[in-house]
C-alpha cells in the first residue's frame, strides 16, 4: 500500500503528478529513487527540470460566462509555444475553471480541481508535454450586478488582454473603453487611486525640471501644479482623451452613454519579467565546447 506522505515527496522532488507519482511508486514497490528515474524515463518529470527557465512570453486571455468574468496571463518560455494548440487548450481549461470558481490567488487557483488532479497538476503535464516552463502567473476574477456590463478586447494575438466593467450603459461602450486602455495603457482608473508617494514623488521631479530650467522657485511651484494636472490625463484612464473622439476624456464618453465605468484590468504578457539576454555566439561555443 502506497501512503500519502510518500506521494507527496515524490510529487515535490519531481513535479509530477499526482496521480503519476502514485503508479511510478507502485511500479517500483514504494522505492523513491526507482520510482524518480521510472517517471524520467517515461518523460513525466522533466518538468521540475525547466524550474530556473524564464517564462516571459505566453497569452493574455479573457472569458466572460454570465455575471462572472476572468482574465489570465499563462507564459512560456518561447512565443512560438504560444501559439501551440496544447498551450491553447491549457489557457481555455483554466478560463473555464476559474471563472466558475470563487478563487482569489494563484495557491488557490492551481488548487483547484480538474479531471482526476488539479489544474497544477495540468500545468506540469502540459509543461512535459510541450517541453517548455509553463507558468499560470496572474489573474483577476470580476462580478457584475444587473445593471453592470463587461467589456474586453484582445490585441496582438493576445499579447495584450483587457477586461472592464462600467454601470449603466451598453457592452459596446465596455468594449469601446477596453480597446482604449489597451492602447493608452492607463495605470489607474481615476486620479483618486494614484497614490499619494507617487504623485509626491513626480512633484519633486518636476520642481528640480523647473529649476533646473532657470525657474525661480515660485514660478516653479506654478509650473509645477499644471504639470502634475498634465500627468493626471497622462496616467488615468477617466481623464486621457478617448483614441475615438480626442475632443472629450474616456469619463466624458462613458458619461455621455448613460454610464460610468467601474472597474478595469490590463495585462501585457511579460510585463515586469526580467527577462535572460542570451548571447548566441556563447551559447553555439558551449555547445561546440561540450
Amino acid at each position: 500500500m502506497i501512503n500519502a506522505s510518500l506521494v507527496k515527496e515524490l510529487r515535490e522532488i519531481t513535479g509530477a503528478g499526482m496521480l503519476d507519482c502514485k503508479k511510478a511508486l507502485e511500479e517500483c514497490s514504494g522505492n523513491i529513487e526507482n520510482a524518480i528515474d521510472w517517471l524520467r524515463e517515461k518523460g513525466i518529470s522533466k518538468a521540475a527540470k525547466k524550474a530556473d527557465r524564464i517564462a516571459a512570453e505566453g497569452t493574455a486571455a479573457v472569458l466572460i460566462e454570465g455575471n462572472n468574468a476572468v482574465i489570465i496571463e499563462i507564459n512560456s518560455e518561447t512565443d512560438f509555444v504560444a501559439k501551440n494548440d496544447d498551450f491553447k487548450d491549457l489557457v481555455n481549461t483554466i478560463l473555464s475553471v476559474v471563472v466558475k470558481s470563487d478563487v482569489n490567488t494563484i495557491e488557490e487557483a492551481l488548487n483547484l480541481p480538474y479531471d482526476e488532479g488539479t489544474l497544477n497538476d495540468l500545468l506540469v503535464s502540459k509543461t512535459a508535454t510541450i517541453g517548455e516552463k509553463l507558468s499560470f502567473r496572474r489573474f483577476t476574477r470580476l462580478t457584475k450586478n444587473e445593471n453592470e456590463e463587461f467589456g474586453s478586447y484582445i490585441h496582438m494575438g493576445g499579447r495584450i488582454a483587457v477586461l472592464t466593467k462600467v454601470s449603466n450603459t451598453t457592452s459596446e461602450v465596455a468594449k469601446d473603453v477596453a480597446m482604449h486602455i489597451a492602447a493608452m495603457k492607463p495605470l489607474y482608473l481615476k486620479r483618486e487611486n494614484v497614490p499619494t508617494e507617487e504623485i509626491e514623488r513626480e512633484r519633486t521631479v518636476l520642481k528640480e525640471q523647473a529649476i533646473n530650467e532657470g525657474k525661480q522657485p515660485d514660478i516653479a511651484e506654478k509650473m509645477v501644479e499644471g504639470r502634475i494636472q498634465k500627468y493626471y490625463k497622462e496616467i488615468c484612464l477617466e481623464e486621457q482623451p478617448f483614441v475615438k473622439d480626442g475632443d472629450v476624456n474616456v469619463a466624458t464618453f462613458v458619461k455621455n452613454n448613460g454610464g460610468s465605468i467601474v472597474e478595469m484590468v490590463r495585462y501585457e504578457v511579460g510585463e515586469g519579467i526580467e527577462k535572460r539576454q542570451e548571447n548566441f555566439a556563447e551559447e553555439v561555443m558551449n555547445q561546440i565546447s561540450k
